[in-house]
């Protein structure tokens, strides 16, 4: 395969290019493009030295480019999206810019990966982070029984916004160290010994465009338009692992073994759930690991057809660039 990466010196871009490695990806030709500031820069991958180029509208770019991995935002892949895709390269979008268009689908491979088929302006888009780890546990729960409702509240990692505010997080614990003043620049407030339960802009009803992206995809790629999902999204001094505590009703009761069983046949899921030895996921663990992994399953004492567990996965790999990679991969072993 002729692949490019676009955003390739961001945090995800960086994933991107190890997870190609580490999923041993196809890989003929690899282009890396940038805005000009990063253009220039070399990386190195399977031992070879690649240049980024800057990004322009110059469709010839991406003339031989099989799929296009791009992460540099919803203004850079709106803009430059007919130039990706004008000599039918596939882009597969790391941004918000069309996760909710009808003409683009948005795929999580082990819940809806032949969305990935169907695809009329050659973009497949790849959803939010948050969302992602969560159907990836609501997928097996909704085959046994239909789901109605979801409760969700996020414990977001710093890797949410950026390389930068990692790099932040870590330079405000430095600073309250030597006593100097606190840097914040990457969030409204300090997150170092501290959370923020603001995760994006507010909008007019109260919540977050974080907290509406998970209500809007989740019934999109799980093709249940009857879900009602209600979020709360909360930052957290976590450096690059997503958590989330789930409670969710379905249309009648479950039995605990059965959905232990389910999660634990589920692809992508990885069950860590055995309270007596306090083994449970946590983000310490998580970080640049494939799964998603869950536990503290239990009935919900308030809902006698719902449950509760708890979940984590690394944002920046299946939150991002691994998702995104699994969804080239599902293309090429179900292409008919």
């Amino acid at each position: 395969m002729n692949i490019a990466i676009v955003g390739a010196s961001g945090a995800v871009g960086q994933e991107f290019l190890r997870v190609l490695e580490e999923q041993n990806f196809p890989i003929e030709n690899l282009k890396l493009f940038g805005s000009a500031r990063s253009a220039g820069r070399t990386y190195e991958f399977r031992g070879k030295e690649y240049k980024v180029q800057e990004l322009t509208h110059n469709a010839d770019d991406f003339k031989d480019i099989d799929i296009a991995f791009t992460s540099a935002g919803a203004g850079v892949s709106k803009e430059y999206a007919p130039v990706i895709t004008a000599h039918g390269a596939l882009m597969i979008d790391n941004s918000s810019a069309f996760r909710m268009d009808e003409d683009v689908p948005l795929v999580v491979p082990e819940v809806n990966g032949d969305d990935a088929f169907n695809t009329p302006r050659n973009i497949i888009a790849n959803p939010n982070c948050t969302t992602i780890q969560m159907v990836v546990a609501l997928k097996p729960i909704n085959d046994l029984n239909p789901i109605k409702r979801v409760h969700v509240a996020t414990y977001q990692a710093a890797s949410g916004a950026g390389a930068a505010a990692m790099d932040e997080l870590v330079k405000q614990y430095e600073q309250i160290r030597n006593g100097e003043e606190v840097t914040i620049e990457k969030f409204a407030y300090q997150l170092a010994y501290n959370v923020i339960p603001q995760v994006d802009i507010f909008m007019p009803d109260g919540y977050t465009k974080e907290e509406m992206k998970m209500f809007n995809e989740t019934r999109k790629i799980m093709h249940s338009p009857d879900i009602k999902v209600s979020a709360t999204c909360v930052r957290v001094p976590v450096m690059r692992a997503h958590s989330e505590a789930v409670w969710v009703e379905t249309e009648s009761p479950l039995e605990l073994e059965d959905v232990r069983k389910a999660f634990g046949n589920a692809e992508g899921l990885v069950v860590v759930d055995n309270p007596s030895e306090k083994k449970y996921p946590m983000p310490l663990h998580s970080a640049g690991c494939d799964p998603v992994y869950v536990g503290r399953l239990r009935k919900d004492l308030a809902d006698p057809n719902g449950l509760t567990f708890w979940i984590v996965g690394d944002q920046i790999k299946k939150g991002a660039a691994l998702n995104a990679v699994q969804i080239a991969q599902y293309i090429l072993a179900h292409k008919k």
